[in-house]
């Protein structure tokens, strides 16, 4: 666990960008831990009702806003700051970094990326486009089994905190850490995303299942089959075996695939009872990140020669070319071989 036993000082002003529920939660989260925190929002309305009404009435409603937390539309303010949490939606997070990067002067803040996708056009991790955009900011990344809502009420969670700076990750540690909210310490950064953007692919497949009436049998089989898929996916890419057994590979597997909290569970359940994908999403305040990393994912396994059964079917039913059904009996009868084998 970060911070134990480690003399780290805190980053005393962290600045989140994105106000969505996560962004908001981890803010409300380190201004009960005793930071000075920012708020950044897109929408200039939404960050005045943020400080006027204490609450973010769009995303997180009914959650109070501690007073060591300002929110603000001006990317500006980042230049003041002395880190900072990014959870930005992963295809929009390269302008968005690169705006940010212009507004700190390129100086080497250290960033914690909090979005969980591959970039489309790219195939970069978020990891690789913050190099790209901002190569002198640190990255780090904050990934494992949390939900907003628990993370804004308390509750406990633990998750993985992945640098490869071991003494800044300790400072991230240090300033995240609280009696509920323990954040564990990696080196594998690649290893945490990749784990991070399997899971919401595998999410929806398990909203499909239960959406369909399936059975817990049947979600569990396509769990853990799906996590041998993630397993082979995330090793062909550099990525350590033991880090997908821990929180941000196995540990927010298990959340995301067993509660409809999960924005990809729910769009997958929804399209298990009938529902198109694109309405389902079109219909939607929030980011499914599955939905725009299924494809790309497919794409760099096939590249990588990686059979990713449970993915590809995924990308057959957010793109309606079969019915449920049909999707889910060609995954059903595969063919029979040893458990273990690739």
């Amino acid at each position: 666990m970060m911070g134990d036993g480690v003399n780290a000082d805190p980053f005393g002003h962290v600045m989140v960008l994105g106000a969505g529920a996560w962004g908001t939660a981890l803010a409300v989260h380190l201004a009960r831990a005793g930071r000075r925190v920012t708020l950044w929002a897109r929408s200039p309305a939404l960050a005045d009702e943020m400080n006027e009404r204490r609450e973010n009435p769009a995303y997180l409603p009914d959650v109070p806003l501690p007073d060591g937390l300002a929110a603000t539309s001006d990317a500006g303010t980042i230049a003041e700051v002395d880190a900072a949490l990014c959870v930005i939606p992963a295809q929009h997070m390269r302008a968005q970094l690169g705006a940010f990067a212009a507004a700190a002067g390129d100086r080497p803040l250290p960033v914690a990326l909090c979005s969980k996708g591959i970039e489309q056009s790219t195939g970069l991790l978020m990891h690789d486009v913050l190099s790209e955009v901002w190569p002198r900011a640190g990255g780090a990344v904050l990934s494992g089994p949390s939900f907003a809502a628990d993370v804004a009420r308390g509750l406990p969670t633990a998750v993985t905190l992945a640098d490869a700076d071991e003494e800044r990750g300790a400072r991230w540690g240090t300033t995240l850490a609280t009696s509920g909210f323990r954040p564990y310490y990696s080196a594998d950064v690649r290893g945490v995303e990749l784990g991070g953007a399997y899971k919401n692919v595998l999410a929806i497949a398990c909203g499909v299942v239960e959406g369909r009436d399936l059975g817990n049998s049947a979600k569990a089989a396509l769990m853990a089959r799906g996590f041998a898929e993630c397993m082979r996916f995330a090793g062909a890419l550099g990525a350590r075996p033991e880090t997908l057994n821990g929180l941000s590979g196995l540990g927010d597997i298990i959340l995301t695939c067993s509660s409809r909290q999960s924005r990809n569970m729910s769009l997958g359940y929804e399209i298990g009872k009938g529902r198109r994908a694109a309405t389902v999403l079109a219909e939607r305040h929030s980011v499914a990140e599955g939905a725009a990393t299924a494809p790309i994912l497919t794409a760099l396994a096939a590249e990588k020669g990686v059979d990713v059964p449970v993915a590809n079917a995924v990308v057959t039913l957010l793109e309606g070319k079969a019915p449920v059904d049909d999707v889910m009996e060609a995954l059903m009868t595969r063919p029979l071989k040893p458990e273990l084998s690739s």
